[in-house]
């Protein structure tokens, strides 16, 4: 709580904000250039499904990474529902588009590979394809919330509970292989030397994730600046 409190001074997010968010979003970039080319040239080709299989260096961390930033929004909306903290409806407004980013990455990807591998670019009957579209839809929601709403306080408390009711979707993803049968059922074994460029590649995504919130948040919290000035002008004039 003393950290919370101390960031929900705008001021003090914005000096403290500077450099970790170019840090990270520097060092995300590096990552995930080092974990593709490690995955595409250094990693000998899967002796099932061949060069193929690269593509999971892209697709499997960005899967990954779209269910944690939804549960980073959903722990931020939590926070906003409670205790009414700006930031935190300012730090899930922020991790939206993100979220929403690696989703669709992880979707289009996803179909790139499913057709080789099962046949298929789509299968409405998978579970986890059909849930991981919810998810897509509800990242889209939650960002057409913050513009349909007369009022940024209406907006923020309409998309938090958007947002907690949408958590539900979380365990359906990430259980789906064992509660339903799927196409995922059908999984490749992958090796550890499979393994590394996928956890270098969702560092990276993980600190992109991290320096572009960051980033949106300080925008916004400059717009919000920009829009306070303009009213107190204008009530002076």
């Amino acid at each position: 709580m003393a950290v919370m409190s101390y960031f929900a001074n705008p001021h003090r997010f914005m000096a403290a904000s500077k450099w970790p968010a170019w840090g990270f979003t520097a060092l995300g970039l590096v990552l995930v250039a080092v974990g593709v080319y490690y995955g595409l040239f250094v990693v000998p080709e899967d002796h099932q499904q061949g060069d193929g299989a690269r593509i999971m260096f892209v697709h499997v961390p960005a899967m990954w990474l779209s269910l944690f930033a939804y549960a980073f929004m959903t722990g931020a909306s939590l926070v906003s529902f409670i205790w009414r903290h700006a930031i935190a409806d300012v730090a899930a407004k922020s991790a939206a588009p993100t979220g929403a980013a690696l989703t669709a990455l992880g979707l289009l990807t996803g179909s790139i590979w499913g057709y080789p591998t099962w046949g298929t670019w789509w299968e409405w009957g998978d579970a986890r394809l059909v849930s991981v579209l919810i998810l897509f839809f509800i990242y889209l929601g939650y960002i057409a919330i913050w513009s349909a709403m007369d009022t940024p306080q209406k907006a923020a408390r309409a998309a938090a509970i958007l947002c907690l009711i949408g958590a539900v979707n979380l365990p359906i993803i990430h259980f789906s292989v064992e509660w339903f049968s799927t196409l995922h059922q059908v999984q490749m074994k992958a090796d550890d030397a499979f393994k590394y460029p996928m956890y270098i590649v969702a560092l990276g995504y993980l600190s992109l994730f991290g320096g572009f919130t960051l980033l949106n948040m300080r925008a916004e919290i400059m717009n919000t600046r920009a829009e306070m000035l303009i009213q107190r002008r204008q009530a002076a004039d």
